[in-house]
């Protein structure tokens, strides 16, 4: 084994990481409808997996209640209190790397997305809950080089797909050029080969065009990306280009993809008519299931059946998530998988 390696998301998991909504975060106007989802949430993903939940001090009686009122199993949610901005542990939480030693969190630091919004109790959520034992078997490592976990995804066989509009952007590392970024990739995620894609985007995402809004690393060298047949949408130019890029995609062996386009769910606006990201391949893998966003519209069926055709075997659950892409993110942006090895040694 390489001395550091970035495990597949599909890979065994001990546990989920969620930062949890509340009055102090932006969430306020949606804070009722969004709890609802934050619940539904857990109820699922307890059969497959442990919670452990950043949540400030005040909240927990009260979400503890609510949860143990629908039943929810609590002997397998774990609440550390930490304060935070926002809810996307997926850019602001640890990225677990397996070791020689056993698993290791590398906290790379946060600046949300470019400075785009407040960032500091965000940024120091992984370090503190760390400091309260919440990941007990696993080693810390705090990084400067910024980097969030919804711009790269790993096959965990050597192989990393990430976006340029992200992760060369003068926002995040401005002083680093591409060679820089990727040597800094492959030196601490253990990956031996990059791709870039260079086109696509979805109106409403301030991330920089995060790829997990775009495209997704799948079990038997499988690729399920967002694709757009409207000739008349904005996305239509853009995601075709995407599509031709990823047609021409190798692994780190030189195999090409197996490649299953996702729906169009067409547009989606929120309350004051700005277009949402809507996207199914935000889609989360908990050990034996698939958690995949749905936005009340059409093509959600189609959606859940073209991800089951990439995970057979594994349950889909589809999840309303309207009220997350009011924000700008869905169902992975708010989760982080915590695998096998982090709370208790493999």
């Amino acid at each position: 084994m390489m001395n550091q390696r970035l495990p597949a998301e599909w890979e065994p998991q001990d546990a989920i990481l969620l930062a949890w909504p509340h009055k102090d975060t932006s969430w306020e106007p949606q804070l009722d409808d969004l709890t609802q989802l934050y619940e539904a949430l857990v109820s699922v993903i307890c059969d497959f997996a442990d919670l452990v939940i950043a949540i400030p001090e005040s909240e927990i009686e009260g979400v503890r209640a609510r949860l143990a009122a629908m039943d929810v199993p609590l002997e397998y949610v774990y609440f550390y209190p930490v304060l935070s901005n926002d809810t996307w542990a997926r850019d602001f939480g640890p990225i677990t790397v397996q070791t020689v030693q056993g698993m290791k969190l590398l906290d790379f630091s946060f600046n949300a997305w470019g400075e785009k919004y407040k960032f500091d109790l965000d940024n120091s959520i992984t370090q503190k809950m760390y400091e309260q034992n919440a990941f007990p078997s696993a080693q810390y490592e705090a990084l400067s080089f910024v980097l969030e976990g919804g711009s790269i995804e790993t096959d965990g066989q050597g192989t990393l797909l990430t976006t340029a509009s992200c992760l060369l952007n003068k926002n995040r590392n401005p002083d680093l050029s591409k060679e820089q970024i990727e040597e800094e990739l492959k030196s601490t995620l253990g990956v031996k080969k990059i791709n870039w894609l260079h086109s696509g985007y979805l109106a409403g995402d301030d991330t920089d065009g995060h790829i997990d809004v775009l495209a997704r690393l799948c079990p038997n060298n499988t690729i399920i990306y967002t694709a757009c047949d409207d000739e008349q949408d904005e996305h239509y130019t853009s995601l075709k280009a995407m599509e031709d890029e990823l047609k021409v995609m190798t692994n780190v062996e030189g195999q090409p993809y197996r490649l299953l386009p996702l729906p169009w769910p067409g547009p989606q606006f929120s309350d004051n008519d700005q277009r949402m990201p809507a996207t199914y391949a935000n889609f989360l893998i908990v050990n034996e299931a698939v958690l995949v966003p749905i936005y009340d519209a059409l093509s959600d069926e189609d959606a859940l059946e073209v991800i089951s055709q990439a995970f057979p075997g594994y349950e889909i659950f589809g999840i309303p998530c309207l009220s997350l892409i009011e924000r700008g993110g869905s169902l992975h942006c708010i989760t982080m998988q915590l695998p096998e090895g982090v709370l208790l040694q493999a």
